[in-house]
């Protein structure tokens, strides 16, 4: 009898800090929202404040096959260091909005798919704060990766709305693997609405994903981050949903 071989959905993945994610899936290195600056102030309509330095130097990541850019217009998702770091990469994927700024990316309108070696790439939509927040927040994707033989893996980039993950999983089906984006990111720009899913909503975007593993990612490390990583675990222990959640130790090399 031939015994199953099992791929894990993110291998040798590596939380930088933040957003940034290095993983290995379908026989690529992947990196989230590149962020390696040291603590600093970022001006602009709001100041964003960076609080602590990546777990690893961007000398020592290694070559990245592609980048998975939610959006480009805010430091916290690409900051100075990462945003030089994507003339090194062959392939870096975001929305339309950022392609237009930042030569050598690729935009993906929503539902719109590519395929890169092995992998297909979706553009799954995202909403970077309450309905009717373009405007101000810009235009964000997240993104999903299926591959032969391979787990199916979401990643949220800077979503807010549980709505869109309904929608996504309708569309897209199984999802094995989640990497979300979390922390209650609010810089008070839509009152108490927040920017990005805090853990409520990200318990309730769990349920919608069924037993999909959650990888929390953009939960320290800035400023503008209103909820702990204690509180996160506090609320999916409460759900009946801790097994379920793998919040990563920077700097520490694991897999899913």
């Amino acid at each position: 009898m031939t015994e199953m071989i099992t791929r894990p959905a993110l291998a040798a993945a590596l939380h930088i800090g933040g957003p940034t994610l290095r993983f290995r899936y379908g026989g690529l290195t992947w990196l989230t929202d590149p962020t390696f600056d040291e603590p600093g102030d970022y001006p602009g309509p709001i100041t964003l404040h960076k609080l602590s330095g990546p777990a690893v130097p961007i000398e020592e990541i290694g070559t990245i096959d592609v980048v998975l850019l939610s959006h480009d217009q805010h430091a916290d998702n690409l900051d100075n260091a990462g945003r030089a770091l994507l003339a090194e990469v062959d392939t870096v994927l975001s929305t339309p909005d950022a392609a237009a700024r930042i030569e050598g990316v690729r935009g993906l309108s929503p539902w719109e798919t590519v395929t890169v070696g092995a992998v297909e790439i979706t553009a799954v939509p995202a909403l970077h704060g309450p309905p009717g927040c373009e405007p101000l927040s810009g235009a964000v994707t997240g993104f999903v990766l299926r591959a032969p033989g391979d787990p199916t893996v979401y990643v949220s980039g800077d979503n807010a709305s549980v709505e869109l993950v309904e929608q996504i999983v309708e569309r897209v089906g199984r999802i094995d693997a989640a990497v979300l984006n979390i922390g209650g990111a609010n810089v008070g720009r839509f009152g108490d609405s927040d920017v990005t899913l805090n853990a409520r909503t990200a318990v309730a975007a769990a349920a919608v994903l069924g037993d999909a593993v959650i990888v929390a990612v953009h939960a320290e490390g800035w400023g503008h981050f209103s909820e702990s990583l204690d509180y996160l675990e506090r609320t999916f222990a409460y759900a009946d949903r801790a097994h379920q959640l793998i919040v990563p130790v920077r700097g520490e090399i694991f897999s899913v």
